[in-house]
């Protein structure tokens, strides 16, 4: 779907068209980030199985056993008591050093040999697909257990083709669309196309659930922005260039950046808890490539804030009647601050 920001009836046609969709000139901004295999199971030292989803590295150290790390996690069955010791494949542990709100908890992991934790996950770890889809996988597993094609696949598709940066939980998911050659369309049309990284955190998808959505807490997600981009950032906007996000992680990076540096957007790594809804202004995006949302959702009243409340519900209105998909793997809409053509 491709509306106007401001004005303008809703065009619907296909993404493979989206380097002549683009305002001429335009700046594509990517979040380069890389969905790691943060759900980990394993077991208590003194007995019963326990689930971690890893939201946050926090710090790296030393112990007892050689190399060890901090991470924030979310945990299932890790029971009450004050210490706690786990155990999980390969050898490697994780000790219980706080327990936080909404069943979060700090571990400190060990017996990591020569390399960090994230490079241990692709051994031990699995990838963590938003449940809508596990349960879709799960009623399309053959008879007698074993992974189907479509699982061993999200393993891939569950991740952009410019993924770099590993850290995030979920997938960026309104740059899942592009390929390689669609890429290479967009630069051949005279567009330019830069990334940033902003590692996606559980937070951004938690639904709004007080009555008033300014009393609705973001988490914050760790950014960090290229000198490079931050120079192409500077130089589109001085030129009147459209700065066009692909999705609603790289708006938050470049709002909360430019938010933090007086309305410039500087370079180097930073942290947002930016909460756009209707009512907010946006300094540096002009133009959003993004997917469905669903109701209450931090992302939906972000779009709303983009485009205003009513047009988008209009929009959102002619997507369902016409069957357009929603989710991380559903169809796109590019919101552009000219004409839809």
């Amino acid at each position: 779907m491709v509306m106007g920001r401001f004005a303008g009836a809703c065009n619907h046609l296909h993404f493979r068209e989206i380097a002549r969709l683009l305002p001429p000139h335009s700046l594509l901004v990517l979040n380069d980030t890389k969905v790691i295999p943060a759900r980990l199971h394993g077991a208590k030292l003194s007995g019963g199985s326990v689930e971690l989803l890893l939201t946050r590295f926090v710090e790296k150290g030393q112990d007892a056993r050689g190399r060890s790390e901090v991470w924030e996690a979310l945990a299932k069955n890790l029971g009450r008591s004050p210490q706690v010791e786990l155990g999980f494949p390969g050898g490697v542990r994780a000790q219980l050093l706080e327990r936080r709100d909404e069943g979060r908890v700090l571990l400190r992991f060990s017996g990591l040999g020569a390399i960090d934790l994230t490079s241990r996950l692709a051994e031990i770890g699995e990838l963590p697909l938003p449940p809508y889809i596990e349960a879709a996988r799960r009623r399309t597993t053959p008879p007698g257990g074993g992974e189907d094609d479509a699982a061993v696949d999200d393993r891939t598709r569950y991740q952009t083709v410019y993924a770099r940066a590993p850290g995030a939980v979920a997938a960026p998911t309104a740059g899942l669309h592009f390929t390689p050659e669609l890429l290479a369309q967009v630069t051949a049309a005279g567009h330019e196309i830069v990334g940033l990284t902003l590692h996606v955190g559980p937070g951004t998808f938690r639904p709004v659930k007080s009555e008033v959505a300014s009393d609705h807490v973001m988490e914050e997600e760790r950014y960090d922005v290229p000198e490079a981009t931050a120079r192409a950032v500077a130089g589109a906007r001085a030129a009147r260039r459209p700065v066009v996000a692909v999705g609603t992680t790289v708006v938050r990076a470049l709002e909360g950046a430019a938010r933090a540096g007086g309305g410039e957007v500087r370079g180097g790594p930073g942290a947002t808890a930016l909460f756009l809804r209707p009512g907010d202004t946006f300094q540096v995006v002009t133009d959003l490539i993004t997917n469905f949302h669903l109701p209450r959702s931090t992302l939906l009243m972000l779009v709303a804030a983009f485009a205003g409340r009513d047009r988008v519900l209009a929009a959102y209105a002619q997507a369902i009647e016409r069957g357009y998909r929603f989710y991380s793997y559903g169809d796109a809409m590019l919101i552009t601050g000219q004409p839809a053509p």
